[in-house]
């Protein structure tokens, strides 16, 4: 019996190893800038011991747009993008979305995660 159980009980062990938290360290609300870029900031915290932080590819998406992020100097898990506003929008929806490899058996394996969505909202001066 417990051989047909073992299955169902490790089951929560192995996905809860693979959770990633995202940590959004922007600001919500920015005032509108002439060059119509605004800053966002990322950590990224995860369990899983496999990830290769090096392969980490992080970019910004802004509905069907990607904008690469780069690695915060100094920090392991934190990154900086740019995600570009229109010039008469005042609010902006993206999330972050993590590429990544991982050790397996054999050759390295690649996956991805992606954050919950966010609100930028663009003030006036």
């Amino acid at each position: 019996m417990w051989k047909k159980a073992l299955p169902f009980l490790l089951a929560p062990c192995l996905l809860a190893g693979c959770a990633a938290t995202f940590t959004n360290l922007s600001s919500q609300r920015q005032v509108r800038n002439p060059n119509s870029l605004y800053p966002v900031e990322v950590a990224l915290n995860t369990r899983q011991q496999s990830l290769r932080w090096e392969s980490i590819q992080p970019f910004v998406v802004v509905g069907t747009e990607s904008y690469p992020m780069r690695r915060t100097l100094l920090m392991k898990n934190r990154w900086e993008g740019l995600v570009p506003v229109p010039p008469r929008t005042n609010v902006v929806y993206y999330r972050y979305k993590f590429d990544f490899q991982y050790n397996a058996f054999g050759k390295p394996k690649t996956d991805s995660a992606a954050s919950p969505e966010y609100k930028l909202m663009i003030l006036e001066k």
